[in-house]
């Protein structure tokens, strides 16, 4: 094992798409910023800060996404994941990182900003006036919405940097059989507490509060596990493109298709999930025909956001449906790369249209400012993955269960 390419140096070249990709990004924030960010008109900074939401919300979920697939499969006592579960624990420390932009947007949002275009229930004289804001303002408050927020972001990042940490030590030493089950059962546990925080959050709590809320009178007992499906399939395809991009560099020896096989299987599958909770909770409110539920999906169905709407659909169902569903298509790394990079960019838009949908409703604002905010969290994401993957062996070559991996079929 110790003859492996095991140790990634990181190319000049990302290096240089990374800063570059920042650079614009940074370009177009200071932009959006005097020219959105600080105009007197109250929607332009609604559109300028909800802008930001839907970048930092839907890039934190997604590399969190990496560390929940850790953690599932770490419950499963799975092994087939071993040979490069050094990817989704390096696009994990992304969390700590995005998660903190993502608490600066939200507390400059409801706390200095106070912007009630895009959190109505903030104003209290609104509550006041209106019984159903009224009725939930035990859950939808500025304490609450603080708390929940920061215990959210803090126990996310301190979880994962104690599987990662864990994690470490499979690069140490040879493990006996006393010492590699109580490796694995301390994994376990830990992985067991990551899961329960990710059901209390990512599963209820967390879209509820940082995107539900936005349409304060409307809700949707489906829209976490929604949000959930969406991140997750997008934390599956970031994981299969460093997995494909390390491979082509020379790296990631023991991994192979049958291991790029396993992940197309979670992009499809969960491609079809996210399509089944998307049409249930469309099905649903348009079969129901109420009002309060009717008006999330009027201007998304019958407005200007149409077309992106129905668009999200094809990017998101058909393309996986009809690309990946072949054995052959899963194991091809041109046709996963491809796939990979049309379901992030799907379920982006799909995060557009969930936070701006609402934010600005009478008009589509997809524009420079969007893409080149994209560019600044698609440059963070490649540095300081990069970066961690440099940190440590690729391989965790003491790891119980890596000779299962390595023997890995489908």
């Amino acid at each position: 094992m110790a003859s492996i390419k095991d140790q990634f140096v990181i190319p000049g070249k990302m290096k240089t798409w990374s800063y570059s990709l920042i650079g614009v990004g940074l370009v177009a924030l200071l932009a959006g910023l005097f020219t959105k960010g600080f105009s007197k008109d109250e929607h332009e900074q609604a559109v300028f800060w909800g802008t930001l939401m839907y970048n930092t919300i839907f890039w934190t979920l997604v590399c969190n996404a990496a560390m929940f697939f850790i953690c599932v499969t770490t419950m499963a006592w799975g092994g087939w994941q071993q040979s490069f579960r050094r990817v989704p624990e390096a696009i994990s420390t992304l969390v700590p990182i995005f998660g903190s932009i993502t608490f600066v947007v939200l507390i400059y949002v409801v706390f200095i900003g106070h912007n009630h275009h895009i959190y109505h229930w903030i104003d209290d004289a609104a509550v006041e006036a209106d019984p159903i804001l009224k009725g939930k303002k035990g859950f939808l408050n500025t304490k609450f919405f603080l708390v929940w927020t920061t215990l959210a972001i803090t126990l996310w990042s301190v979880l994962g940097w104690r599987m990662r940490k864990l994690s470490s030590e499979a690069d140490q030493a040879a493990m006996d059989h006393e010492t590699g089950a109580s490796f694995i059962k301390r994994n376990t546990v830990v992985a067991a507490m990551f899961l329960v925080w990710f059901g209390l959050t990512v599963g209820s709590t967390i879209p509820w509060l940082w995107m539900m809320s936005i349409d304060a009178h409307w809700y949707s007992t489906m829209y976490s596990w929604y949000t959930f499906a969406s991140s997750f399939v997008s934390g599956m395809s970031l994981i299969a493109l460093w997995v494909i991009y390390l491979k082509n560099k020379g790296y990631l020896e023991y991994t192979n298709q049958e291991h790029l096989h396993d992940i197309g299987k979670f992009m499809f599958a969960f491609s079809v999930f996210w399509t089944y909770l998307w049409f249930s909770q469309y099905m649903l409110i348009w079969y129901a025909n109420i009002p309060e539920e009717t008006v999330y999906f009027k201007h998304r169905v019958q407005g200007p956001y149409k077309g992106i709407f129905f668009l999200n659909l094809i990017i998101n169902f058909l393309a996986p449906l009809l690309i990946l569903m072949k054995r052959a298509a899963k194991r091809n790394y041109t046709l996963v790369t491809f796939m990979a990079i049309v379901i992030l960019f799907g379920h982006w838009i799909d995060f557009y249209q969930m936070i701006m949908g609402s934010v600005s409703k009478e008009h589509v604002t997809l524009g420079w400012l969007d893409f080149g905010i994209l560019s600044l969290f698609v440059g963070l994401m490649i540095l300081f993955t990069g970066k961690a993957l440099a940190s440590k062996p690729l391989v965790p070559k003491h790891h119980p269960f890596l000779k299962e991996s390595i023997l890995h079929h489908t």
